[in-house]
């Protein structure tokens, strides 16, 4: 089974793509940990990728598209879900054509909605993982606030180490980010309304701004 799930920053879609994955046994296929990979790695692509996220942009599609397909392509066989990409019309046309090509069929299109508002508060709460930036933690929910320990807080899964990510604190690149994902025109509402008009791809709708189970029991509802 094969998801693409689409979602603003800060709508929790990591966290239901990490249920989802334990559910189904398919791989959780993350854009931006990709990103960090390479970049932790030093490679060429992560250098040139980490200047774009540093100040809220778009990564170009030259440096995204490869990483991506890539790993698409080592999850063939078990099933993923792809979080975080595409974000732009261009990036949709292209990741369709390259199932097309590859023969992998797209099952299903998962969209969790969000205020943007919303949206924004969400992001500079949460906290990222060091051992694994699927672990949901978040200051301001209880179900997913971390845990303290020796007078810090670390990762309520696992007891890693947390950090915030500078983009996440900064209200100019959080805004950036979300001019991107809003825009119907070319952004990544535009690649959500490619995807969803697709023959053949069920569509999963759901209001993200329920709490954690209640959207995890929406989406598994309508899975198979």
């Amino acid at each position: 089974m094969n998801i693409l799930t689409f979602g603003p920053n800060g709508s929790g879609k990591g966290t239901q793509g990490a249920i989802v994955k334990e559910k189904y046994g398919i791989d959780h296929i993350e854009s931006g940990a990709i990103f960090r990979e390479h970049i932790k790695g030093g490679t060429e692509l992560g250098k040139k990728a980490k200047a774009y996220i540093d100040r809220g942009d778009l990564v170009p599609d030259e440096i995204t598209i490869p990483m991506v397909l890539e790993t698409l392509g080592n999850s063939k066989e078990k099933g993923w879900l792809l979080d975080g990409f595409p974000r732009s019309l261009a990036q949709a046309e292209a990741l369709d054509k390259a199932l097309k090509d590859a023969g992998m069929k797209l099952d299903y299109v998962l969209e969790i909605t969000l205020d943007r508002q919303i949206a924004k508060e969400r992001i500079m709460g949460r906290r990222l993982c060091a051992n694994d930036n699927n672990h949901p933690n978040h200051i301001a929910f209880d179900a997913i606030k971390p845990v303290e320990k020796d007078g810090k807080l670390v990762c309520r899964v696992c007891g890693g180490e947390l950090s915030a990510r500078a983009d996440d604190q900064d209200e100019e690149a959080i805004n950036k980010r979300h001019n991107i994902y809003y825009d119907e025109t070319t952004g990544t509402m535009a690649a959500v309304n490619y995807f969803k008009n697709l023959p053949g791809t069920s569509v999963i709708s759901v209001d993200g701004s329920q709490g954690i189970k209640e959207v995890s029991q929406l989406i598994l509802k309508e899975l198979p």
